[in-house]
Parts: C-alpha cells; structure tokens; sequence
C-alpha cells in the first residue's frame, strides 16, 4: 500500500469526524427547542460524542447490505432543522438508507416521510413548559432507582417531557449522607461516570445534576410524605425498592399527600397490572392508579416470544436464565432465607427459580401454561441471557427465523424491544447499557423441524430500567409520533 494510501485512510476518518461533529448542534437543537429525538437505527444520537456518532452509523452494515455515512444523515438533520418540527421520535439512519434507495428531492421526501409533524412547532411560555411536564418521584435509591435517575436526566433537556422533581429513602445513618448517594450516582462500576455534573445542595437536601434540581426526602414509610410541601403535584411514583408489591402495600403511596400514580419496578401481585412495553402497554387506562413493569426478564423474552407466537405459533417450551447475581445475593457464604443464594455471588452458579415464564402469561395470554422456567445466577454483576427452547406450530430454519426477526428489530413496532446482533465474537459485556428489553444473537440460533432455540442477551439493569421509563411516559401522557411510519418493501 503506498503512503498516499496510507493517508487517505486517516483523511477519510478526520472528514466524518468533522461531518459527525456538524451534525452535533442540529441533533441538539431538534431535541431542546423542537422535542425530535433523533437515533440511527435505534440508537439514540442525543448528547452523544462524535465517536458515538459515527459508530452507530456503522452499526448499520451488520444489519443493512450497505453501509451508511454520516455525509448520509447530516443533509437529512439540515432540512429537519428547517421543518419547524413538531415533537417526534425520527429514525435518521433510516430515513437516510430510504432516501439513498428512492432519490428525487429532499425536500419532498421528508413532507412525504414526517409531513405529520412539518410546522407543528409552537413557541411555549415557560408556564405552559412548566405545565406539560410530569412530576416523578423515586421511592428508592438503589441500582434501578439510580439508573431511573439517569435517564430521566438524559431526557429533560427536551422539556415538555417527565421530570424528576424528588428521591425518598431512608436516613442513611452517616453525616455524609447527601454526598454518598451523590457519588453513587456519579460514579458505576458496571455502567460507568455519570454523563455531566452532580453537586450536593446541604441546605436545601438536594442533589442537583446537569442542572436538575432533585429533592432528597428521608421517610420511615411510603405514606408519610407529604410531596405538596416541596412544590410536587400529581406525581408518579416509582417504587424500587421492592419491598411491596401487592395493592394494599403500593396503595399507600397514594395516602400521601401530591400522588396521582404509582409504578412497581417489580412483577406485581394480585390483580396489578403487568405490563411490558411494546405487548400489553394498550391496557393501560386513565382509572390504573398502580401498574407495574414485571421483570427484567419477563420484559426481554416476552416482546421476542410476541414475534415468535404471531409469525410460527408456539405449542410449549421452557424458559433458562442465566442471569447475572443481584444484591439479593450474599458476597460470601451467610445465612439466606432463599434456597441456595446464601452462597457466595461471585463465586458460584447458583440454581434458582424465576418466574418469568409464567409471569409471560400476564402480559400474552395465549401462552399461558405453555412455559416452564428456570434460572442460574452466575458470577457476572450484569447483562444477563434468556434461552428460549420451544416447539412450534410451523416448521422453521435458521435463515427463516433469524431474517424476520432481524426484520421486526429494524422496522416493526417492537424496535425499541427486539435487538439483533450478528456477530461470532460478541459477550454479556458488550450489551452494557443497552436500551432494548433484548437482543437476539443471530449466530446462536438452532432450528430443526418445529423446534427452535434462540439466545436472547439483555442488560437487566439498563434495559430493563428503559422499558420502566416508556411505560410511565404513556401513564403521564408524555408520548411521541414514530417516522419512518411505512415498513419497507
């Protein structure tokens, strides 16, 4: 290779860092002053890094016969910036390979593809700002509350959207108390620094991060806040703890003073909803006063078995989790009222129960009595996987199944649930922070006659947290137009 090959490499690569770095202020200004949430292919692009940019363009190869550029994507965000746009989920990296296939004008392809939103912009007052948000408090500062909190930072910027106005927990004990929580937030050993700034407002009993001022409340119960007293008003609480979840225990967040919802990070019992984003969302009505988002698991296998039901049809399975540990488990041998998880965490594979195959039931009910279920918690502080073994109504092969379901992860209504991933080297670690409920490994999947096995990876932290947070967007009414609308040919 000749050295002004050499060069052009390294000039090829400045070029689309200094396109990708152009694109930086448009995604920004869509999303604060128009509330457009721009992604490439569901990867979200906002308050991202140049770097991120342009690796979730090439994301697109793994699942497209092409690649896509950010030259691609930047004309596309120019002429968006020019819509006057009206709030909107809009997929550029789709948008882009769509156009790239159809040619002709811009200008008409996109009052063709997001016309529905085109104008729809309206400068708001900070009072009626002020008025379409949605207050949100956490009951609850533990590995979901803290991964709660950083999404719903990540997303005030837009405005018009949830805000997190309060954290309730109990009082530590410590002196330090605020900037222990504080650095929890700020620092993670699985999921990394924090993305900006957390200071500690002693005074006040705040904690303010990138600009969000949030109240730390310290309550013995759930029914003795009184949240009216701090400004909040008809908030959504969102327990973590898991402490109750029945309706006479979540019920009584309701006896407290500014609560109009609660939401369960935890499969609910009795006749609470369960819901999983994407499936059973369609239940929830104006008169739910407690909902709950069942597990991590029930939320990466259900959206995927929805697929799998709808296309081949499912005539029994079982279920196998190999789930990373959680802090139910003990650091090293103790005392555990569980069988087997007062073993060491770190060191063992530990056989369990789950019951995420029959909580499937709650949320498809064409599956109910049809799955068995077990789980093995392994020595892995995240990212957990699902082994979803099923016979079939329909005979399948591995090309067949892997194809639709590559498609329902690119262009169905179950994108932000289904994943796919198509690679011979990836591991748990790779999925860290993944937004999706689950993420299929094409290169895993068996297919013989009318049986199938699939491999479903999910972050249970990460991912489960963002399907949390879409079902609480449709509780507070928060909700947003998806374009590209028509599925592809």
């Amino acid at each position: 290779m000749s050295h002004e090959q050499i060069n052009q490499h390294l000039s090829n690569w400045t070029e689309r860092e200094s396109t990708a770095e152009a694109m930086i202020p448009l995604i920004g200004r869509l999303y604060r002053k128009n509330n457009v949430v721009t992604s490439v292919y569901g990867r979200s692009i906002i308050n991202r890094s140049v770097i991120d940019i342009i690796r979730a363009h090439r994301f697109v190869r793994q699942v497209e016969d092409s690649e896509l550029s950010v030259h691609n994507t930047l004309p596309i965000l120019q002429a968006m910036d020019k819509m006057d746009l009206g709030r909107g989920h809009v997929d550029i990296g789709k948008l882009a390979v769509r156009f790239k296939e159809e040619g002709g004008s811009l200008e008409d392809f996109l009052k063709r593809e997001i016309g529905p939103i085109a104008g729809l912009y309206q400068t708001q007052s900070e009072e009626d700002a002020e008025n379409d948000t949605k207050d949100v408090v956490l009951y609850g500062f533990g590995r979901i509350g803290r991964l709660l909190t950083r999404i719903l930072i990540e997303k005030a910027g837009g405005g018009n959207n949830l805000r997190l106005r309060a954290i309730v927990v109990r009082q530590g004990g410590a002196d330090n108390d605020l900037e222990k929580r504080a650095s929890l937030l700020r620092r993670d050993s699985v999921h990394g620094p924090f993305n900006g700034t957390i200071s500690v407002d002693q005074e006040n009993s705040a904690l303010i991060a990138n600009g969000n001022f949030i109240k730390v409340i310290y309550s013995p119960g759930p029914d003795q806040v009184d949240y009216t007293q701090y400004g909040i008003n008809n908030a959504i609480v969102i327990d973590n703890t898991g402490i109750w979840r029945d309706e006479a225990g979540l019920g009584q967040h309701l006896k407290s003073k500014g609560v109009s919802r609660v939401m369960l990070t935890a499969p609910g019992k009795g006749d609470i909803k369960n819901i999983v984003h994407g499936i059973n969302n369609d239940w929830i009505t104006d008169e739910d006063r407690i909902l709950s988002a069942a597990s991590c698991t029930t939320n990466a296998i259900t959206p995927v078995l929805k697929a799998i039901v709808d296309e081949y049809g499912v005539e029994d399975g079982h279920v196998e989790t190999v789930h990373s540990y959680t802090n139910d488990q003990n650091l090293i041998d103790n005392y555990h009222k569980g069988s087997r998880r007062g073993r060491s965490a770190p060191l063992n594979m530990v056989l369990t129960e789950t019951g995420a195959a029959k909580a499937v039931a709650k949320a498809l009910p064409e599956l109910k009595g049809k799955l068995s279920g077990n789980a093995i918690r392994v020595p892995t502080p995240n990212v957990s996987m699902a082994i979803l073994n099923l016979n079939l109504e329909k005979e399948v092969t591995v090309e067949g199944v892997n194809e639709y379901l590559r498609d329902m992860a690119l262009h169905s209504e179950l994108q932000k649930q289904i994943d796919f991933v198509n690679s011979p080297e990836v591991v748990s670690t790779d999925f860290v922070g993944s937004r999706h409920a689950g993420i299929v490994d094409a290169q895993a999947t068996i297919a013989n006659g009318k049986r199938l096995i699939l491999y479903v990876w999910y972050d249970n932290e990460a991912g489960y947290s963002a399907q949390v947070i879409r079902v609480v967007n449709q509780m507070a009414g928060v909700t947003y137009p998806i374009f590209p609308k028509r599925a592809r040919d």
